[in-house]
């Protein structure tokens, strides 16, 4: 018991005794030089008109090189459709040179299978000259070789083969059906020879191809 009222005495204490009071240190007032006044409106006056100049003259210096990037940018367009004009041109000419080429090489070309076609045809020529000497030559070899022979020409002879195939018409004793007969054997007729006549065409041509072909081989023969 001595000792817990010795505690509430020390708690009671510590409650009521006053803390100590901080004191700050007063503000001092600054001291103005001795002599004249200060003019407070001329120093805010000259800080004005300081600032003031510093202000015009960001504002010159900003003009000044707004001015100057104006002037580059009109350069840089001026520059950019100076390129433009010449590219433009330069592509032009290009194209121009290009199609006066291609003309040149077609007309060249054209020249050149003219000529190519021009020596074809004189060799052919040539060809068929020395074919149609060889074949007569050779014609006369053996004109002279069948001698006493009777000379039969194209005309007899397509007499003879005329006068093999003509048939006699007899149609005064027919009647409507046996006429019908006769025209359609004679269709039939007529359609042999036209096939026959097809036949001996292309027989002819392949005769041509072929003499055509010996002619070719006779000419490589005497430029050997």
């Amino acid at each position: 018991p001595a000792e817990e009222g010795k505690a509430q005495c020390l708690c009671s204490y510590d409650d009521s005794k006053p803390k100590p009071k901080t004191f700050a240190p007063a503000p001092t007032v600054p001291k103005l030089p001795e002599g004249d006044k200060v003019d407070f409106d001329d120093i805010h006056r000259k800080r004005q008109e300081k600032d003031l100049t510093e202000l015009q003259s960001l504002i010159e210096a900003h003009f000044i090189q707004r001015k100057n990037d104006e002037a580059e940018l009109v350069a840089l367009v001026t520059r950019i459709e100076k390129r433009r004009t010449e590219r433009a041109e330069q592509q032009r000419i290009h194209a121009k040179k290009e199609k006066e080429r291609q003309a040149r090489v077609a007309e060249e070309k054209e020249r050149k299978e003219l000529e190519d076609a021009q020596k074809r045809q004189d060799e052919d020529i040539k060809k068929k000259k020395a074919l149609t000497n060889r074949t007569q030559q050779y014609g006369g070899v053996q004109q002279r070789g069948k001698k006493g022979v009777k000379k039969q020409t194209e005309r007899e002879k397509k007499k003879k083969i005329l006068a093999d195939r003509r048939k006699p018409l007899i149609v005064d004793n027919l009647n409507e059906e046996k006429a019908k007969e006769k025209a359609s054997e004679l269709w039939e007729w007529l359609l042999t020879l036209e096939s026959e006549k097809f036949d001996l065409s292309e027989k002819l041509k392949k005769q041509k191809y072929e003499i055509n072909v010996l002619q070719s081989r006779i000419s490589e023969q005497q430029k050997l």
